[in-house]
């Protein structure tokens, strides 16, 4: 075999094995998020159930309307408080895996882009004569996509911020307006 061809087999063949590793990372933090939900999703429904037994017998023990009512508005703001708790919850572990997948995604690609320039770099020196231009060419090329591709990855972020930003001022929301309705 030629060197630059034995050059590019070493590069894919490491290339696969980093791919293989990120996707088995990525594979154990989606199997770590999941079970995380399980967990919070079995705790939630045994104190739902606790909590709606206890609830209903205060409710059959009121022994009129006025205390079954006090009773119902009484139950309603706990009620919220722990449904916004649990969608807290659920936005930590979906944050959690989204920060994970974006740090494995951005390290795999630091990586390629490493082999990738190591490779052009020595493909470069071992060049024929005459082909300058064409390694140059290829050089900006590359650099022009990382670029691009750091630009992606930074706009991607800043929008995930503003939404997750604009998703909790909604829950704030959401909680002070079903709080005062409650009260009221």
């Amino acid at each position: 075999m030629f060197p630059i061809q034995d050059q590019i087999s070493v590069a894919t063949k490491n290339s696969l094995e980093a791919n293989l590793a990120m996707y088995t990372a990525l594979t154990n933090k989606t199997l770590e998020s999941v079970e995380k939900l399980v967990n919070l999703n079995i705790t939630a429904v045994k104190a739902s159930m606790e909590e709606s037994s206890a609830a209903a017998r205060q409710l059959l023990a009121a022994k009129d309307p006025q205390e079954f009512i006090s009773v119902v508005t009484a139950q309603a703001k706990p009620a919220l408080e722990k449904a916004v708790a649990y969608g807290n919850h659920v936005s930590g572990i979906a944050s959690s895996a989204r920060a994970e997948f974006v740090k494995a995604a951005e390290a795999q690609i630091a990586a390629l882009n490493n082999k990738v320039n190591e490779l052009v770099e020595e493909v470069s020196k071992k060049a024929p004569a005459g082909t300058e231009g064409m390694v140059t060419i290829v050089k900006s090329a590359l650099g022009n996509a990382n670029d691009g591709y750091g630009q992606f990855v930074s706009t991607a972020k800043q929008a995930m911020e503003a939404l997750e930003a604009n998703v909790n001022a909604a829950v704030g929301q959401f909680v002070k307006v079903a709080g005062k309705q409650a009260a009221a």
